[in-house]
């Protein structure tokens, strides 16, 4: 399988009148009711690199529930465009056969798809389609399969409490729950929900305790409001933040301070700044190191 799909989309785009005025680059990314996926958006960074580097100026519609303000669809005015170039995923539904009607003055092409079904007026609806499969021809290799990376952010295991009812009327999960997702949501990290609950008739969960410090050891950090999160954490030399959600301190606190964890945060104060300081130093070679000297492993 060769990584062709740029080049012949290129081929393409220099035939005897080259493209006309811009390109609009679109996929499943760019419908409010579809979905932009990890390979989707790297299909589009491989395709908008390809034709940056031949000189073709392009615009990417996004879905305004992926990247609010962007150009969309629906912003794009089909008048300023000579090319509609769909990347990924399958040609096919009411949602690709709507962009044939909308974008009926441009040439329309199609790269790095699935042809699910060729009589598909989604499909027909394309004057050219350079396929990864579902055609005649041999598969091709994904476009997201090229498409260039920046570095790996790392990755965070997130272990959250919503129970302790017996700390009554102390107990501050909820707005503790709130502050911390509030806050990774906005962290540049690969986030891993985990629960040290054990099961063996729910496959979500781990159903061992071994199975549970081989996660959090494959983790950069933990980020914990439970006593175990912290300690099963420690255990295996991964980081953690500890944030106490009872107010006044419970037994987060009471562990974080037998054990001499300094990455210990107060049901009052889950603030951003707070928070990033401890993450800036967890992440940090000297975080890394006290996480190290507690590993028991």
């Amino acid at each position: 399988m060769r990584d062709d799909v740029p080049a012949a989309v290129l081929r393409s785009l220099r035939g005897p009148a080259g493209p006309r005025k811009r390109l609009l680059l679109t996929g499943w990314f760019s419908f409010p009711d579809g979905e932009a996926t990890a390979g989707d958006v790297l299909a589009q960074r491989h395709m908008s690199a390809a034709l940056t580097g031949a000189g073709i100026p392009h615009d990417t519609a996004w879905s305004p529930g992926f990247r609010p303000g962007a150009l969309s669809l629906e912003t794009a005015d089909p008048d300023a465009y000579g090319t509609l170039l769909f990347v990924c995923g399958p040609v096919y539904g009411p949602q690709v056969a709507a962009l044939h009607a909308r974008f009926s003055s441009c040439t329309r092409l199609a790269a790095g798809v699935s042809v699910v079904d060729p009589a598909h007026p989604a499909a027909t609806g394309f004057h050219t389609i350079v396929a990864r499969d579902g055609t005649r021809a041999p598969a091709r290799r994904d476009l997201a399969a090229g498409a260039a990376l920046g570095p790996l952010p790392p990755v965070v295991a997130v272990v959250l409490s919503a129970g302790q009812g017996e700390y009554g009327a102390r107990r501050r999960h909820a707005a503790v729950n709130e502050a911390i997702t509030g806050w990774l949501g906005g962290k540049d990290c690969a986030r891993v929900p985990a629960e040290t609950r054990l099961a063996v008739d729910d496959w979500r969960l781990c159903a061992t305790a071994e199975q549970f410090l081989a996660l959090v050891a494959r983790c950069d950090l933990v980020v914990t409001t439970r006593l175990h999160g912290l300690v099963l954490a420690l255990r295996t030399g991964t980081p953690v933040i500890a944030v106490d959600p009872v107010a006044g301190g419970a037994k987060v606190t009471a562990q974080a301070r037998a054990v001499g964890w300094p990455a210990l945060v107060a049901a009052d104060a889950p603030a951003a700044g707070v928070l990033d300081r401890w993450w800036d130093w967890a992440l940090s070679g000297a975080g890394r190191t006290a996480a190290a000297r507690h590993s028991m492993s």
